[in-house]
């Protein structure tokens, strides 16, 4: 009988404390996280030293809480993988050294996972993947499509040339003076409205999957200078639900077109603006005719886990992935890049 393989993850990559341990692959043994929305909320965004400091408090806690979770020991881990990038270089910093401190301590093979492989992955954990797949990637600082061929295999075919749909959201939430983080806020107000306000959808050039939101972001700011100048108000909920419409129209539409252009069969929605409620709504109508299997993973998985970078770092070490002693954060690092990385050796 084969033994049970165990990996355990930390990520680091921002405003998020997360260590998991994934069994097998696929499931899930361990995945705790330790947020940090409270500390930075008054500052209106993430301040990295604070966050740096934060990671430095809780990374041995959130470590030992995941192996209690799962009921091991550092000695029943097989391997460990940590994010290595994109992300803020000192928050990145603390998760790798804990991760090569764990596997120097304990002799235990190094994985190096990118941090948007990870929110791809992340919806391993409810199904398996069908190749050729299609994952739109939408964050704070992403917003992609990826297309994927097999296992670690990753070709960007549309990215957006200014602000990621996420950072358009947290500076019209910035706007309309909503707390941080202003993305869940907007979404929630765009319930309660309707859309009165033809905001821009920018489709750049005939047969482009790239996206631009930097233009949109102006015309609501525009939009509510002018009108607070004439005396005109906007009720903030029909503000929100009139700039959400031109956001998830032009994800849905680019990533539905793309779905069909490459014949894919399956299409994956990660990153934290995944949770987006507008977004899943449009993107389950645009797929609900279609034979192409649309996976949006639970709320709990879109936005910073452990668990994305345990199963997106379980497929790397299954492929022969090693990092050496010599791995270090990496704020920029290229997914395209990453995934076509040959194996590196592993220093014991």
């Amino acid at each position: 009988m084969n033994k049970d393989q165990y990996l355990l993850a930390i990520e680091t990559s921002c405003d998020e404390t997360a260590v998991a341990i994934v069994k097998n692959e696929r499931e899930l043994a361990a995945n705790v996280v330790a947020s940090q929305i409270e500390s930075h909320k008054r500052f209106g965004g993430v301040v990295p030293e604070i966050a740096s400091r934060h990671h430095i408090e809780q990374i041995t806690i959130t470590l030992e809480e995941a192996l209690t979770e799962a009921n091991l020991t550092l000695d029943d881990i097989d391997a460990i993988a940590v994010t290595e990038g994109p992300g803020l270089v000192g928050a990145l910093l603390i998760g790798v050294n804990a991760a090569k401190a764990v596997a120097y301590a304990k002799q235990k093979p190094l994985v190096g996972v990118h941090h948007i492989a990870g929110h791809i992955y992340a919806n391993r954990l409810e199904k398996e993947f069908e190749f050729p797949l299609l994952s739109l990637v939408v964050s704070g600082g992403h917003t992609e499509l990826i297309l994927m061929k097999e296992h670690g295999s990753f070709e960007v075919i549309g990215e957006t040339r200014d602000d990621a749909a996420g950072e358009a959201y947290d500076k019209v939430a910035r706007t309309l003076k909503l707390p941080y983080p202003g993305g869940p806020q907007i979404d929630q107000l765009a319930q309660k409205g309707s859309e009165v306000i033809d905001f821009p959808r920018a489709w750049l050039e005939k047969g482009s999957y790239d996206f631009s939101f930097s233009g949109l972001k102006s015309a609501v700011i525009n939009k509510l200078h002018n009108a607070s100048q004439k005396g005109v108000e906007y009720k903030p909920e029909d503000v929100a639900a009139s700039f959400q419409a031109s956001v998830v129209e032009v994800l849905s539409t680019k990533t539905y077109k793309a779905a069909m252009d490459y014949g894919v069969k399956q299409v994956i929605v990660a990153g934290g603006v995944a949770a987006n409620r507008g977004l899943r709504a449009m993107l389950e109508e645009k797929f609900a005719g279609s034979e192409i299997d649309l996976m949006i993973p639970p709320l709990h998985l879109c936005t910073d886990n452990a668990a994305m970078i345990a199963v997106a770092g379980a497929v790397a070490y299954q492929q022969g992935h090693r990092a050496g002693w010599d791995l270090n954060a990496n704020p920029g690092l290229d997914l395209e890049q990453y995934g076509a990385r040959k194996n590196e050796s592993f220093h014991q």
